[in-house]
């Protein structure tokens, strides 16, 4: 069913339905700041649903910033939205409640700082890194490529980035021109998701399972026009997915039949998660795969290593040198005695998480209630009601994440980071989850 708004046509049968073609036509630009929406029961009559199908439509769009509501004058699109304000979706946790909803790592298992710093300093002052030296740290380039050979990445060439999130955006910005439409995952990283309409592209939700993206959704959004696609191998952002063997095959072949697409592949899970890594790079002309040492080391550093083909890696670099012009050769040498010396126990930490990961997938198992996460720190667990739910778990004490945050059409659902859970921690947690959630039909989250 269709609603016509000027030129525009709200569909859907779900809430998630209807707002998610309300976002796409505020993202594309179809609609305008102030627009006025239609009355929730007049678009439920014309869509043939019910009316709190609609009201929990609009209640998510207001929730990510999309659309605003002025009592009696109405609902309108947001003026001007530079993004969907997915950061703002968050619950904050009172005096007494026990916060799983940051997607932090566990600090007691991140390294001390100081003397990779000091050592990195004492260097600058043995030789300060002037103007028009190499933007690159040659020990990063040599251990990172070293990695990255290990995991069969492609050869190319190295940058460093201040984040991985900055990578994604030079990346998108060196290939693509507003109005370009990206295939991304959903759910998927909300950051990502507010990236791309703001640099004036259009988001074209993937469905992913535990294995990653779904090899027909891709397909479907590359057949229809989009240029680009974002693809996190490991410790998928919220719900744990990993690309494994057999869907890394099905993705290459996909990618084969449209070699033109941009490919970006983020590995922020290297040195947290002890699934093989199974990368796709390669398989299209213009490709460029991210790694970071946030997850790992601290989300303070703010650095990460790109590669990519040629063409990506020099207009990446070369509109680095006209902004920035190159990361910290201090921190880049910090990060080196991080990674070269073995500061953090990769396979320790993530044994660690993954037996709080899995010791709460498995509580809520027993429980009735369906939950996923295959690698990384956060469990996603799809609900009938998301609102609800984190209502109902934040008066019993747990601050979870709400799912609007990290969805385009996807069904609802909440991410629990289980990074500094104990295991005296898993009973209550699970407890409380399924009775704020009931039992779940044990289906796809995509």
């Amino acid at each position: 069913m269709n609603f016509v708004l000027g030129e525009y046509r709200i569909e859907g049968r779900g809430a998630a339905e209807i707002s998610a073609s309300v976002e796409s036509a505020v993202s594309a630009g179809e609609l305008k700041p102030g627009q006025l929406l239609p009355p929730m029961r007049e678009l439920a009559t014309r869509l043939g649903v019910n009316p709190n199908t609609v009201a929990a439509a609009y209640r998510t769009l207001r929730e990510r910033g999309v659309v605003e509501t002025a009592g009696r004058r109405g609902t309108r699109v947001r003026p001007a939205p530079a993004t969907t304000g997915r950061a703002h979706i968050r619950v904050d946790a009172p005096e007494g409640v026990r916060d799983v909803s940051s997607g932090n790592p566990d600090p007691a298992l991140l390294p001390p700082l100081t003397q990779a710093f000091a050592a990195a300093a004492a260097e600058g002052d043995r030789a300060p890194v002037l103007y028009g030296e190499d933007p690159m740290e040659p020990e990063l380039a040599r251990i990172a490529r070293a990695d990255l050979d290990a995991d069969g990445v492609p050869q190319g060439s190295l940058a460093v980035l201040n984040g991985s999130l900055d990578a994604v955006e030079r990346v998108l910005a060196t290939h693509l021109k507003p109005g370009d439409t990206v295939a991304v995952e959903d759910p998927g990283w909300g950051r990502t998701l507010d990236l791309v309409p703001a640099l004036g592209l259009r988001t074209a939700p993937v469905g992913v399972d535990d294995e990653g993206p779904l090899p027909d959704a891709v397909r479907r959004a590359l057949a229809a026009g989009a240029r680009a696609l974002i693809v996190t191998d490991r410790a998928q952002n919220p719900t744990g997915a990993a690309v494994s063997a057999t869907r890394a095959r099905a993705l290459r072949s996909v990618l084969a039949e449209h070699p033109q697409t941009l490919l970006i592949e983020d590995d922020h899970g290297h040195r947290i998660v002890d699934l093989p890594l199974h990368p796709l790079a390669g398989t299209t002309r213009s490709w460029a795969f991210v790694r970071s040492p946030a997850k790992a080391y601290g989300p303070d550093l703010r650095l990460a290593v790109l590669t990519g083909d040629t063409v990506t890696l020099d207009r990446v670099r070369g509109r680095q040198r006209l902004g920035p012009g190159w990361v910290s050769r201090v921190a880049q040498r910090a990060v080196v005695r991080l990674w070269a010396y073995g500061a953090v126990d990769a396979a320790a930490v993530a044994t660690a998480y993954g037996r709080r990961r899995d010791a709460l997938i498995d509580a809520l198992a027993r429980r009735g209630t369906t939950a996923h996460g295959r690698s990384g720190m956060n469990v996603w667990v799809p609900v009938p009601d998301e609102t609800g739910a984190v209502s109902r778990l934040l008066h019993a004490g747990w601050a979870v994440a709400p799912g609007a945050r990290f969805r385009l059409s996807a069904p609802p659902g909440i991410r629990i980071t289980v990074s500094t859970l104990k295991p005296q921690d898993i009973a209550p947690l699970a407890n409380a989850v399924a009775t704020a959630v009931g039992p779940a039909p044990a289906r796809s989250y995509a």
